[in-house]
């Protein structure tokens, strides 16, 4: 059997709103919202009683997607923000824009702060990394072919 897809990058949020509204500034667009509890979530996740409100967003290209997560219960039980981008597991969501230098711009009104510098590899691409809300770590690349 052969793999058809990646669905979505989920990530844990302590506030689902402006998330939301982060994203949404990015150019990713709110697919759905819906509350998750019950006794089969418990069992797939393997965390019995649990409730979480989820948002799906999905990207511009249409098969990409984030799924952002608030608990409810049970609380969260770890936190990696601070972690620097050598710590070991998931590191970022990278998103390709048109222009890194607008798209800062846009989002520093929400909140994100850029992490170093924007730099330029080669002349091929414009990267630079942001926390953004919640000091989720935000890789933004501009194509320069």
């Amino acid at each position: 059997m052969a793999l058809k897809r990646m669905d979505n990058v989920g990530i844990v949020v302590e506030d689902l709103e402006t998330t939301i509204d982060f994203f949404s500034e990015l150019g990713l667009e709110l697919e759905g919202r819906a509350t998750i509890e019950g006794e089969w979530a418990g069992r797939v996740t393997g965390l019995g009683d649990q409730q979480v409100e989820i948002a799906m967003m999905r990207a511009p290209d249409g098969h990409n997607r984030l799924e952002l997560s608030r608990f409810v219960r049970p609380p969260v039980v770890a936190d990696h923000r601070n972690a620097p981008v050598n710590a070991l597991g998931y590191l970022r969501v990278m998103f390709t824009v048109d222009d890194v230098d607008e798209t800062l711009e846009r989002l520093r009104t929400r909140g994100a702060q850029l992490v170093g510098e924007v730099v330029q590899y080669k002349d091929v691409y414009r990267l630079c990394y942001i926390r953004g809300p919640g000091g989720l770590l935000i890789g933004l690349a501009q194509e320069l072919s």
